[in-house]
This record gives structure tokens, sequence and C-alpha cells, in this order.
């Protein structure tokens, strides 16, 4: 028994409530934990109390996280309170938790210990693939959105005869064929994909007592962050799990659930207690991240929110620097607004550029914040873009290396079968696949059996197609033969060398140096997983890079750089200054939410997750148009701006002290919302007019020349080439340009 001493220092530096969620010993345990609330903090003492003053083994606790990432440092955590490892501790996201378990207990279910886990673009080949076999035309049925469909009734818990059985729409038929199809494909390559894993393991549970009776008795407390966003398939893992003795601790907050198109379903947080009628509630409600500015802002924001739990967010910080709300001509000038802030901040504040970030809607808006970036020098990562993984080099080799792990793997064997070139064309390959399928053998067993009569590969390929892949079955068979005795890195050192890819990527001398940087990454990242059991070590290794997400792979360590990252991407971090985008309906509320009363609840979700990322100084910009949703007419202020307090906000740009000028008082967002919506008057006044060629200044663009001014609703457009800014369309009535006398 751990002495009273050990217990105190665990729970030193917590708040009573804080104490309360750590010891609670027994039964169901519901913490509300609003943002900067310490709950990670929280679940590391529970762990480290659970372990030294109760005596719980660490293997008999199961901590789930969202991200690869949050259980890396849940875990370090845990480790640095007792002082010492926690072996044996499964920390794990839900997907990485059921992988390991299929491959354990999967042969249950079907599937071998070496199945492959199918990520986004497997699926979709796999679909096409599919649609293909059907002569189905891939442009009037999308394989995303049959896959969007296929992925809602996994959720749903419905399996492929139950979908086929269900009256439906044309489009519901033609999804219940392919479904029925693509599972047959993915049990045929011993592979799953990301819903798979959930569903087949709920099934396998189902299905097999003894299963689930075995992890009932080897974990006896389960605790889950981010409870918020599970889905219904995961809260009956959990409640499963949890069944024999209800120690189930979940940590949340329904003001963030942000991901109801991933099919969480912030339901689970208010239905827990029905659940669980006895469960215990903690509320952390003292933020330690943000000033009290910003949390005021962010709770009068939430508060608009019907669906929730209460919890009045509140600090002891400071009172802080008021919300800046920015107003720009277009995304380039909202950029720019941010860059020079951005050095502002850095040169005046000495803010580090790593401890801010600019966070956005969609993908698409970080264009213009990367040119502003090159343009003014600024060092930036991008979360989200072109993924590490999803780069084709490193595609290709991880191809290889899950063939070696799993040679019915058909998916990964079509993508390498001819990389590089090695004589097998196309047409060679769909004949291979369509012998496949018709004997039911995987393309590997395929081409294993080519010169069996009963399979007729020989006869339906030429004799030069034959030659290769007699040379490319070689290459395989040798490659899993050496994956037994080659730790992961070795492995892919000898791939590249005995397939010829490193000579194939040497031969583009424009971009074989960063390709192969970027193999030389993938070889690193292998490295933690060398050691004895080499062939177990590699499937572990590919299902981890499965399962990678986007804030797993940032780079927490990138020299003093800004952070470019969606808002969905933004949970769970925190930053000094912190810059929302895009402020606009039809934006931000996304306009696919803006007729759903629930999806605009979440919608503001997202928002408050946002502003609560900042911990000293937040800006929240928008634009008076933009390029990518048509450009053409104003947009209107999102009504989110209207619903923050006034008293905490200022209404200005985000002024730098390379052009003060810029930092002119700002209109209230109600009386912009209110401007946008109005049709300017045929004529207010007397006006300024401009014809081409007369010089103009503005206050962001500098001096530029008119090359055209034309009607538009009201006012008048006006197209002006700027030296070093380029051609800029700018409406009269608002860009309050400056005529500039001609000399002389």
């Amino acid at each position: 028994m751990t002495s009273p001493a050990s217990t105190q220092a665990i729970l030193e530096g917590l708040t009573e409530r804080q104490r309360q969620a750590a010891t609670h010993a027994d039964g169901p345990l519901l913490i509300v934990a609003g943002p900067g609330s310490g709950k990670t903090r929280v679940m590391a003492h529970r762990i480290a109390y659970l372990v030294s003053a109760l005596n719980i083994q660490p293997h008999r606790i199961l901590a789930v996280t969202f991200t690869n990432k949050a259980a890396r440092e849940l875990r370090e955590r845990c480790e640095r309170i007792l002082g010492a490892p926690a072996g044996g501790l499964a920390v794990r996201t839900f997907h990485s938790f059921c992988a390991q378990l299929l491959r354990i207990d999967g042969a249950l279910a079907g599937l071998q210990p070496n199945y492959s886990i199918y990520d986004d673009d497997d699926q979709e080949r796999m679909v096409r693939r599919v649609l293909e076999e059907f002569e189905i035309d891939p442009k009037r049925f999308a394989p995303r959105a049959v896959l969007a469909a296929i992925s809602d009734a996994k959720n749903q818990m419905i399996e492929a005869r139950q979908y086929a059985a269900g009256p439906g729409s044309y489009f519901e038929e033609i999804v219940a064929r392919v479904y029925r199809r693509y599972q047959e494909l993915l049990l045929a390559a011993n592979a799953v994909d990301f819903d798979d894993l959930l569903l087949v393991t709920h099934r396998l549970f189902e299905s097999s007592p003894e299963v689930l009776e075995k992890y009932q008795a080897r974990f006896k407390h389960l605790l889950i962050d981010e409870f918020q966003d599970t889905n219904a398939l995961q809260f009956g893992l959990a409640r499963m799990l949890a069944a024999g003795h209800h120690n189930i601790c979940v940590v949340g907050d329904p003001n963030q659930s942000i991901y109801s198109w991933r099919h969480a379903d912030p339901r689970n947080m208010l239905d827990f207690k029905r659940v669980y009628p006895n469960a215990r509630t903690v509320t952390l409600d003292q933020n330690y991240r943000s000033t009290q500015t910003i949390i005021e802002a962010a709770a009068a924001l939430i508060s608009h929110n019907k669906g929730r739990l209460p919890n009045d967010l509140w600090t002891e910080n400071d009172k802080g620097a008021p919300v800046v709300i920015g107003e720009a001509y277009d995304e380039e000038e909202e950029a720019r607004l941010v860059v020079q802030e951005v050095e502002r901040l850095v040169q005046d504040d000495q803010v580090p550029r790593s401890a801010m970030a600019a966070m956005y809607r969609v993908n698409a808006q970080s264009r213009a914040l990367e040119v502003a970036c090159n343009r003014h020098g600024i060092p930036y990562q991008l979360v989200g873009g072109l993924k590490f993984y999803e780069r084709r080099e490193i595609r290709d080799v991880l191809a290889y290396l899950r063939v070696v792990s799993n040679p019915a793997d058909d998916v990964s064997l079509e993508r390498v079968i001819n990389v590089p070139a090695r004589g097998i064309s196309d047409r060679t390959v769909t004949a291979l696949k369509n012998t496949a399928a018709r004997h039911g053998l995987s393309m590997f067993e395929a081409i294993a059996r080519r010169l069996d009569p009963e399979v007729g590969v020989a006869e339906a390929v030429n004799k030069r197609a034959m030659t290769a892949l007699e040379t490319f079955s070689a290459t395989i068979q040798e490659l899993v033969a050496r994956s037994f005795d080659l730790a992961p890195t070795d492995l892919i050192d000898f791939v590249l060398d005995r397939t010829g890819y490193k000579r194939f990527i040497e031969q583009d001398e424009e971009t074989r140096e960063e390709r192969w940087e970027n193999i030389l990454e993938l070889r690193a990242s292998a490295a933690p997983y060398d050691g004895a059991d080499t062939h177990e070590r590699l499937w572990d290794f590919l299902s981890n890079v499965s399962l990678v997400s986007d804030v797993d792979t940032m780079d927490g360590n990138a020299s003093d750089a800004l952070t470019l990252i969606t808002l969905h991407q933004a949970k769970g971090l925190e930053y000094d200054a912190v810059f929302m985008l895009g402020l606009e309906e039809g934006l931000l509320p996304h306009s696919r939410s803006m007729e759903d009363p629930m999806q605009l609840e979440e919608e503001r979700r997202l928002c408050y997750v946002g502003m609560t990322r900042a911990r000293k100084r937040l800006y929240m910009l928008r634009s008076f148009k933009r390029g990518f949703r048509g450009g053409g007419l104003p947009t209107l202020p999102s009504r989110f701006l209207d619903e923050l307090p006034r008293s905490h906000i200022s209404g200005g740009r985000a002024q730098t002290r390379h052009d003060a000028r810029r930092a002119e008082p700002f209109r209230d967002p109600a009386s912009l919302r209110r401007a946008a919506a109005t049709p300017l008057p045929a004529s207010t006044g007397p006006r300024d007019t401009y014809t081409a060629g007369e010089r103009v200044r503005h206050s962001v663009f500098g001096e530029g020349v008119v090359v055209s001014c034309t009607a538009s609703h009201g006012d008048f457009e006006l197209t002006v080439a700027f030296a070093g800014n380029g051609v800029k369309r700018l409406m009269q009535s608002y860009a309050k340009l400056e005529k500039v006398p001609r000399a002389g």
C-alpha cells in the first residue's frame, strides 16, 4: 500500500474539484471539463492515483484519447507523476485499441493477424474497382459519395446484407450493391477500413462473449477523453467493456462537440447520466489558459446554444486585451493583416511565431496565407495540407511493405505491380484481376499460380507479361522471406534496393532530393519499431501509419514557424495569439449548416473552440469580398460577431507599426452586417469619378493606375494595377482611394 505522503504528492497542486475527479474510486464518473480547465492533467493524476493509492495495476487501466499525440502526452504525464514507467498501461485511441484487439482475436471475425487497414485513398480505389466491375459510371455515382453512404451505414451498425434488405432510392440501391461487393473484396484482401475497426470489434464482442469477457477481466478501469466526440459505436464498445464493474470515467465538453460529420454524437455526453443514473458529475469550470476577456467573450457566444450542459467558464487570469475584430477588403488583404500583425508581435512584444496560429474554416483559405507568408519571408507550417503519408513516394514504399506484411492486399499490390515500370501493362493488371476474381483468389495468389491451367493466367496475358509477373513474384517472395529477419528500417532499405525504387526516384533530377529526404524521414519514423519479432513489428508500424491524424504529424519542434490550421484540427491546441479568419455568413457559419438549427449550433461550437485556443490575444477577421466563393458580391459578416459583447471587442483592423493608417475604427459587427446586406444607393452625393490611366493611392496596396471603372450594384468597381501588389478589383465606396496629382 502506498504511503499517505506519496498519495499527497500525487494530488499536490490540484484544486478541490480536480481532486474530487482524481480520487473518485469506483463507479461511473462524468467530468464536464471546459476548455483550458486542466482535463488532461486531471486524467493523468487520476490514473496515477488509481495506480499508487488504490493499487490498481497499470495494465488493468484503459485510457482512450482522441489522437495518438494526446495518447503520448497522457502517458508521459502519468509516468512523470508516478516517477516510473507505467508498464502495461494502455493509452490508445478507439481505433488503435480495436486494431490491436483484432490483431489478437480477429480470426473469429475472419481476419488473419497480418490484416491491412485501408485509408481513405485505399477505400476509394476499392470502390472504383467495384464500380468498374459493375459498369457503373463513377461520374454519376462518385466514389466518395458512395463511401460516405457506406460509412453512415456502418456507424449505424447496418451491415451490407441489412442495407440491401431495406427500401431505398436508386442511389441507395447502387450503394447496396457496391457495399456488399466492397465488403467481399475487403474480406478477400484480409483488410478492413476505419469504420470496420469499430464495427467488427463490436460484432465480435456480441458474437463471442468469451472475447468480451477476456477484456472485461483485464480492464478494471476505463477512462475516455473527448467524450463529446464519440459516436454510437464507440459508446457501445465502452459500455460493453465496463458492463461488469461500471468503473467508467468520461471527460468532455458538449460545447466543443464539432465532429458530427465524423458521426460524433454530442448526445452521448448528455445521455451518460441516463445510462448510468448513479454517475457522479464533477464540473471543471475554471480556465487556466485564457484571459478574462477571451473567456467572457467565448461564453457569451456559446450561451446562444440550447442543447448543452451548463458550464459557466471563469478564470482568475488577467483581464487582458480586447478581442480585435478586423475587416479586410479581400482574402489577400486579410492575410496581409495577419502576417504584418504577426511580425509586430514578434518584434514589439517578443511573441515567438511558434506561439501563434492562423485558423480557418476550410482548407482553401490557406492559399492567401501561404502567399502572404512567402512574400513577407515568414516561416510557417501548414497542418493538413499535402500530408506526409499522402506523398507519392511514401505511399509507394508503404504499399510494398503492406504487400510484404499481407500479400492478399490487392489495393497495395496493384499500386506497385508496375512501379518502377517492369513491363506489366494496365491490360495485364485488368486480366489478372478478372482471373483472380473468377477463382476467388487474391491477385498475388493468381500470380503465384500463373502456370496452373485451372487458374488460366497464362491464357489471359502474353508471354512478355508472364515473364514480368514471374520476376515480380520472385521479388515479393524474397521480400516476405527477409521480413522475418530484417528490422523495419533495414527492410525499407532492402525494398528500395531490391525493387529498384531508389534508382527510380534518382532518375528525376528536379524531385529526387526532396523525395529521397521524405523516404529517409519515413525510415526514421520506423526506427522505434526495430527490435525482436521483426515481422510482428512491421505490422505494428504499418497499423500506426494507417491511424495517424493531421495533428499527430505536426512538428512540435518546428523552428519558430507560424501555424496555419483549420479550426477542426486546432481542437486541443493552444497559442498565445490566435487569428481566426473568414468570420462571414456562409463560411463561419458554413452555408451547409445555416438551414439546420443543430448544424448551426455545431458551427457556433466550432467558433467557440477557435476562440478558446487563444491564451492572450484573439483576432477575428472577415473579408468584404472572397475570391474562392464567387468574389463579385460583398459578403455578410458572421452572425457570431453580433453575439460577442461589445464591451469585450475592439472594432478596428489589426494595427501594425508598418501601416498605422490602417488602424482606423470599425463599425460594430451588427452595422457591418446591415451595411453589407443593403445595396448602395445609386447616388450618395458628390463622388469622385475615375478614368483609365489615373494614378491613385490605396492605404494597403500603395500607388497604382486605374485600368477600368464599371458601375456595379449602385457602386463602382475599379480595376487598379498596383506596383508590387498586382491587379486588384476594388469597390469605390469601400476602397477610399486618393487621387495622386500628376507631376509637373
